[in-house]
């Protein structure tokens, strides 16, 4: 059965320290990759952009599939463990290639590279990631519960990706005559794939096994039927059409695709346009720990407190008009010169207090996914996690590609080109930057929270689906008014 009371700390830690593999590819593929590729290894940025977005493309296209199949897998290990038991090995060969091309490699021949490796990773990251996540609907029913679950989930994975990312800056990167960051240290960064690698391994190796012993206590599959391709199109569709879900999943692209450009041009904010040294943007790194703590503390009494749609949309409000502030507030000359400690302790403070309640508003918004599953599974009969949790993994990718795409496309208005350094941009390029950055951010911002407004699902209307499933009722389920 289904633990509907609270998950033991052995049962979070293990659910939550999957999140961390999620945290070490993202931010490695988000934040740095278009910096390695384009800045380092010479690849214009318009081909990393490609590789990175054909390769997103695929892997979206999966999600579906890989959510579907686990929804429906019949083994003695059940349905989610297998997937996620075959893509520890390749994934973490995948990402241990990705940053350790042959230095011969260049052009078409680096793209190809790019995009076969990436692929890989994606693909196979897939299937750990959506039968992963969609246990946070199965472990536990309780609605607080889950926010608990997933709380620890970003947590992790935030704690993962800064981790590695910190040993980069600070241990990898060995800063040189005319090259003070590091970044051209190019044997730093093959190290940084063989230590991600490693721990993205690990990562999933711990929530696999740490789980396992909840397989025969977890939902069973539907009853065995005839599918045909139509039918399961049929299923797909039929399950997707719940307006909770809807509104979770226009949310999320929007929401997403700003967060594809802010990862994108984080490290060209800080080296170009603040112009912080590498030991600078490695504490802004350290820092983010306070934020994940803080936001690991504040998700979940604040989603008690409000309800997860109130908490969701009063954080992720404040959050995001944060968070591009310092660079408006810097193009009107109402902050202290680069350079200067002033400058860099205010982006500190901003960054620890606004990320805290970006990473809460993610938690909220996670354990939303979740609540639907009872809401849907009382209007069709048939339990749906994996389909869910693949409909935001699929819209996270795309968004995210296109993200990283219009990212490119800031660099190339401003005139940042491969292997130029922050003293060679010039005032209208910063500028350029600048405004790029912001303006979109707030506007994709804002849609975002206009769209999750729109879920309908409350402590009261999750409770009552809870019952009614106890009671065997098959009326439709209740949602919310407001």
């Amino acid at each position: 059965m289904v633990e509907t009371g609270k998950p033991s700390l052995a049962t979070r830690l293990a659910y939550g320290i999957g999140g961390a593999a999620g945290g070490i590819k993202n931010n490695g593929f988000e934040y740095v990759l278009l910096l390695f590729y384009s800045q380092i290894m010479g690849l214009s940025a318009v081909l990393v952009a490609a590789a990175l977005w054909i390769a997103l493309l695929i892997d979206a296209f999966s999600d579906p599939v890989v959510g579907y199949w686990s929804d429906n897998m019949r083994t003695k290990w059940g349905r989610r463990h297998p997937f996620m038991y075959i893509a520890m090995v390749p994934v973490a060969i995948g990402y241990f290639f990705v940053w350790n091309p042959p230095t011969e490699l260049s052009g078409l021949n680096l793209f190809a590279w790019l995009l076969g490796f990436t692929v890989i990773v994606r693909l196979m990251y897939t299937f750990f990631e959506v039968p992963s996540t969609a246990l946070a609907a199965e472990l536990t029913q309780d609605y607080d519960e889950r926010t608990s679950l997933m709380s620890f989930r970003y947590f992790f994975a935030w704690v993962g990706g800064l981790t590695v990312q910190i040993i980069l800056f600070f241990f990898l990167l060995l800063p040189s005559d005319g090259d003070p960051s590091g970044f051209f240290h190019i044997p730093g960064w093959n190290t940084y794939g063989l230590i991600g690698a490693s721990c993205i391994l690990a990562s999933i190796a711990v929530t696999s096994l740490g789980t396992h012993r909840h397989i025969p206590h977890l939902k069973a599959p539907p009853a065995a039927r005839k599918l045909t391709p139509m039918k399961i199109l049929g299923e797909i569709w039929e399950t997707v059409s719940n307006p909770s879900f809807r509104a979770l999943f226009i949310a999320t692209l929007f929401g997403l695709l700003a967060s594809g450009i802010s990862a994108t041009l984080n490290q060209y904010i800080n080296g170009f346009f603040w112009e912080f040294t590498n030991d600078q943007i490695g504490g802004l790194t350290v820092a983010v720990y306070v934020s994940a703590i803080l936001a690991l503390v504040i998700a979940p009494p604040v989603g008690k407190a409000f309800g997860k749609k109130k908490a969701a949309i009063i954080i992720g409000f404040l959050a995001f008009t944060i968070a591009p502030m310092p660079v408006i507030l810097r193009q009107f000359g109402l902050l202290p010169p680069n350079g200067s400690d002033a400058l860099y302790y205010f982006v500190l403070g901003v960054t620890v207090f606004d990320l805290a309640l970006i990473i809460a508003y993610q938690m909220l918004a996670a354990s939303m996914v979740a609540d639907i599953v009872e809401q849907n599974e009382l209007a069709t009969g048939r339990r749906s996690e994996g389909i869910y949790f693949a409909g935001i993994s699929f819209m996270r990718k795309l968004a995210q590609g296109m993200g990283v795409l219009t990212a490119s496309g800031v660099l190339a208005v401003a005139s940042i080109t491969p292997g130029m350094r922050a003293a060679q941009a010039s005032e209208e390029s910063i500028r350029i930057l600048g405004w790029g950055y912001a303006l979109s951010l707030l506007t994709l911002w804002t849609i975002m929270m206009v769209c999750i407004s729109f879920y309908r699902i409350s402590r009261e209307d999750h409770e009552a689906n809870l019952e009614a499933l106890r009671s065997g009722a098959t009326a439709q389920p209740r949602f919310e008014k407001s």
